[in-house]
């Protein structure tokens, strides 16, 4: 089983950035882990997604904003967010899988997710 946690979120003004990382441990191997957000009201989002060979998708909301990264070293993963919008404010969580099978998409089914930190923008 992956443990993931999540650090980094805050309130920033639009305009501003914030880096989300996220700590994984309890695993051997991950093929595919990804970044989503939910915002009050609304279905939960796919952001973006990175594969074990670093291999990157992005929702189009984000392209070009939000650089999805990761540190084998580590084993953390991040979000570096630029240009933040109000319509980035929500809770934003870390996924994983380790199923080569279901490929690496914004869409697939992830196994293993975080508790989630909040993301606030205000104008």
């Amino acid at each position: 089983q992956v443990q993931l946690v999540e650090s980094g979120g805050g309130s920033v003004q639009a305009g501003g950035s914030l880096r989300l990382s996220c700590a994984a441990s309890g695993y051997t191997w991950i093929y595919c882990m990804g970044w989503f957000r939910q915002a009050p009201g609304k279905e939960r989002e796919g952001v973006a997604v990175i594969d074990h060979t670093g291999g990157t998708r992005y929702a189009n909301f984000v392209r070009g904003r939000f650089t999805i990264s990761k540190d084998n070293a580590e084993n953390t993963l991040y979000l570096q967010m630029n240009s933040l919008t109000l319509e980035d404010t929500a809770m934003y969580y870390c996924a994983a899988h380790t199923t080569s099978s279901r490929g690496c998409s914004l869409y697939n089914r992830f196994d293993n997710w975080g508790q989630g930190t909040q993301v606030t923008v205000s104008s």
